[in-house]
């Protein structure tokens, strides 16, 4: 069954020219979990906006479980636990009351709600929070407040923007082993934005990569990766002040000062190696293409 069906939706906010999302078309199924990924500005908040029916589309349409995101109001915050980036619904109550109240407007009874306020506070591990004022909260606290509202009355539908974002290793753990638990436990159907690519590839059943407001690939991991799958990725760590020759026909990526990204093709990184001079390295790490390689490939060079 197909959960959501976006068809030549077109999105250009007032007062500018380029559409913030240009045609695009999008399939998600029951029980997906799906990542977007592209740059700042490629239009992937524009575009769950709309699906969760914040945004007025421009043209186009965009339909939830076969009916318009638009028919009726209150279907889309029935089915879809949506967390935004930011959310000032929240700041006047605390963490227990901000869990209790959206699990009471989702349907289940004081009693029910209340329990789902204590099974929330001890699955996403913050407790110790439930009587602080939303407000007050770090932006990691606030992050996974967040993302246990999206979550609360067990919504089949999950649109998470930036889930990971101000969290630390720990607590980026923590939310990825919470939504594989959801989705294969519950079945639950689950779209996120993230910048992190790497972490992504964990999780992810299918990714959608995004460029300047398009589509620009669309499909499983291991099928998008057939353009880059002879590659390997060379990762080289030097003082930034003294990078390292390489050979003419390999053009570095610079992933921050003193650190490159170099793909090779498989038959030439033995050769690659041995010609690198040591003396101008601190580290380097050679590994096959990742989910991060196929983002670059299809978001910058497509």
């Amino acid at each position: 069954m197909l959960v959501y069906r976006v068809q030549d939706l077109v999105k250009v906010y007032p007062g500018q020219r380029e559409a913030a999302n240009d045609h695009i078309g999008l399939e998600v199924g029951e029980g997906e979990v799906l990542g977007i990924l592209g740059d700042n500005g490629a239009g992937k908040t524009t575009l769950v906006r709309q699906m969760v029916n914040l945004l007025r589309s421009t043209s186009g349409r965009i339909e939830l479980y076969g009916e318009p995101v638009g028919r009726d109001p209150l279907r889309v915050p029935r089915l879809v636990g949506y967390m935004p980036q930011e959310s000032r619904a929240l700041n006047n109550l605390t963490v227990g009351e901000a869990l209790y109240f959206t699990a009471h407007l989702r349907g289940l009874s004081r009693r029910d709600a209340q329990a789902e306020r204590e099974r929330l506070l001890e699955l996403w591990e913050i407790g110790p929070l439930c009587d602080q004022i939303s407000n007050r909260l770090s932006g990691g606290q606030g992050r996974l407040l967040r993302l246990a509202v999206a979550t609360a009355g067990a919504p089949p539908v999950l649109v998470l923007d930036e889930p990971t974002n101000d969290l630390d290793p720990q607590r980026r753990r923590l939310v990825w082993n919470v939504l594989c638990r959801i989705n294969q436990e519950r079945g639950s159907t689950i779209l996120f934005i993230t910048h992190d690519a790497i972490e992504a590839e964990k999780v992810v059943q299918r990714v959608a990569i995004m460029r300047r407001g398009q589509m620009a690939a669309v499909g499983r991991p291991s099928e998008l990766k057939r353009l880059v799958d002879r590659k390997l990725r060379l990762e080289l760590f030097f003082p930034p002040d003294a990078p390292p020759p390489l050979p003419p026909h390999l053009a570095p990526r610079q992933l921050q000062p003193g650190r490159w990204l170099v793909l090779l093709d498989r038959d030439e990184a033995l050769r690659v190696l041995a010609d690198l001079d040591q003396d101008h390295l601190d580290d380097w790490r050679l590994y096959s293409a990742t989910l991060e390689d196929l983002y670059l490939h299809y978001a910058q060079d497509a």
